[in-house]
Parts: structure tokens; C-alpha cells; sequence
């Protein structure tokens, strides 16, 4: 028998066939982020503030959630709801917030090319609080299909930062990595599970409409990006350096943000863990398609593991 991993109180609440076309949309979504913040560069640097993106993306997603639950959800708006049901989603926030700070102490520690390798054990910690919390126990063939999944990670972020824009090998690329670094990477990679897979918790465990618990995750989401963007202080005016890539990536981000949000509350965080996977294949081909970049064999080992990986994970009795 296949485990989708698509049930909710053991009652199926989709079928691939509506499935299959929104894990296919947020494949591409994910898969295009990187190329659109590539195409948004001017002389090789970003010209707008992230901070500012961020924010408008947390409102708008809070607005398109606060229409959703007008038009779709009227009558709950009549159901009491106390701080209980919203303090919880205050935790998220502060940890993502918290993972962002991280990343800035990170840099100093090791170069990009490591980070980029190392953080696919993102995967690991993500499942392991995911089974300890959800009480979700993995087969050995599905460990070791997480495996193959993280591995895929780590062939694709070398291939990333091994080869220039030309395609050609890179002499003398170098992996750095301190102590503390490695400390910084391993609070990141716990704390970026911890803070999915409790997100995963409250949404499935309190009754409440998904649109409404978005406004509450999307309200802190708010809240703590605007202090971060004071405190963080810029010459830039709000809006200063957006093009029209910069809007396609707040639209596809709000979507992301929509979806992600809907594959936790029914789904599970091991199979957004796949679609994330998934979308390094599609950021390879667009950036082949629009950079002129050049496919190496590690490609197709990524493509091959990562396909392993869904066989062996979904698909195994």
C-alpha cells in the first residue's frame, strides 16, 4: 500500500488529483526564487532592500488570508477566539527571525560554498523533531530515503558553487569552516526544523480555519520583520530598487507562503521537504534556460537520487 502522508485525523482530505497540481505549482515557485533574485541584480548586487520585500510579502499574505476567510470561513469569524489560540504563533516567528540573525554570524565563519553543502542537514533535523513530535515513526527504508534526499542536497549545492557563470570548473575552491561556525550551522539547522515542524503542530492541532490561523502566523510575521527593519535602519527608501522582477518575486512568494501553509496543515512537512528538493531541479533548468549555464553529470545525479529518494519513500511496502 502507497503512504502518502496526505491524512488528517486518518480521513483523507486530498487525492493527487488535486494534489498533484498545487505540489507542482509550489515546485516551480520554489524553483524560480533564485533565478528571479539573479535577474533583480544590478552590477552584481541587489538594489532594493530584502527587509522591505519581506514585510510586503508577510502583509500581503495576511490580506489575501483575510479575504480568503471573509469569503470562505464568514461563520467562524463569529466563533470566540482567545489568546490562547494566538500566542502560539508568536514561537515561528521568533525563530525564523532568530535563524535570520544567525545567518549574518554564519558568514563570518565559513564561506558560502559551505554553507550552502552543510545546510541540507536541515533535512535530517526537520525530520528527526518531526517523528519526535508528531510521533511519526520512519521505516528504515524511508530513513534511507531522507538520505538520498539530503545527499541530493549536497551534490546539487556543489555543483552550484563548484563551476562559474561560463560552466567552467572553478581552481582552487576551498570549503572553510571554524568551530563556531559549525555551532552556528547547527543551531540554524535545528532551530529552521524546530521552528517547521511546530508551526506543522499548531496548524493541525487547533480547530480553526487555515485562513484564519495565517492571519495570526502572518501578523507576527509582521510585526517582527517592521522592528527588524527599523532597527536594522537604511538609506533606502521602501520601495527604492524594485523592478518588475522584484514583484513576480513578492507574488510568488505570497503564493509559497499560501501553499506552504495549506501542505502543513494537510499534508506534512516531509513531503514540502520533497517539493524544496524538487524545485533544485527546476532552478537548474531555468538558470540554464535563462543564464546560458551549463548542466554537469552532478546534475543528473541529483535528479537521479532525488527521484530514488520519492520511490523508496512513497512508494515502497
Amino acid at each position: 500500500m502507497v503512504s502518502l502522508d496526505l491524512m488528517v485525523n486518518k480521513e483523507p482530505i486530498f487525492t493527487w488529483v488535486s494534489w498533484g497540481p498545487l505540489l507542482f505549482l509550489m515546485v516551480l515557485i520554489c524553483g524560480s526564487h533564485a533565478p528571479l533574485i539573479t535577474l533583480c541584480k544590478v552590477n552584481g548586487k541587489i538594489p532594493f532592500n530584502p527587509s522591505s520585500c519581506v514585510i510586503l510579502i508577510e502583509l500581503l499574505k495576511f490580506l489575501v488570508s483575510l479575504v480568503l476567510l471573509v469569503i470562505q470561513d464568514a461563520q467562524s469569524l463569529r466563533k470566540t477566539v482567545s489568546r490562547h489560540h494566538v500566542a502560539p504563533y508568536a514561537v515561528p516567528a521568533v525563530l525564523y527571525a532568530f535563524n535570520n540573525n544567525v545567518m549574518v554570524y554564519m558568514q563570518e565563519q565559513m564561506d558560502p560554498s559551505t554553507f550552502q553543502i552543510l545546510s541540507n542537514l536541515k533535512i535530517a533535523s526537520t525530520a528527526v523533531l518531526y517523528s519526535a513530535f508528531l510521533q511519526k515513526r520512519f521505516t528504515k527504508v524511508q530513513w534511507v530515503a531522507l538520505g538520498l534526499l539530503m545527499l541530493a542536497g549536497a551534490c546539487h549545492s556543489f555543483s552550484c558553487t563548484s563551476r562559474d557563470k561560463e560552466g567552467e570548473a572553478e581552481e582552487g575552491m576551498r570549503l572553510h569552516l571554524t568551530a563556531p561556525g559549525l555551532l552556528f550551522l547547527l543551531v540554524y539547522c535545528l532551530v529552521s526544523g524546530l521552528a517547521a515542524v511546530y508551526t506543522e503542530v499548531i496548524l493541525k492541532t487547533q480547530r480553526l480555519p487555515l485562513n484564519l490561523q495565517n492571519l495570526f502566523l502572518y501578523l507576527f510575521g509582521i510585526f517582527i520583520n517592521c522592528g527588524s527593519y527599523l532597527v536594522t535602519g537604511s538609506n533606502q527608501s521602501f520601495f527604492e530598487g524594485y523592478s518588475v522582477w522584484v514583484v513576480m518575486i513578492v507574488i510568488t512568494q505570497v503564493w509559497n507562503g499560501l501553499l506552504t501553509s495549506l501542505v502543513m496543515k494537510h499534508s506534512c512537512n516531509i513531503t514540502r521537504l520533497f517539493v524544496i528538493s524538487c524545485s533544485m531541479l527546476v532552478n537548474a533548468v531555468l538558470s540554464v534556460l535563462l543564464f546560458d549555464l551549463q548542466l554537469t553529470p552532478l546534475f543528473f545525479l541529483t535528479a537521479a537520487l532525488i527521484a530514488g529518494a520519492i520511490c523508496l519513500y512513497y512508494y515502497h511496502k
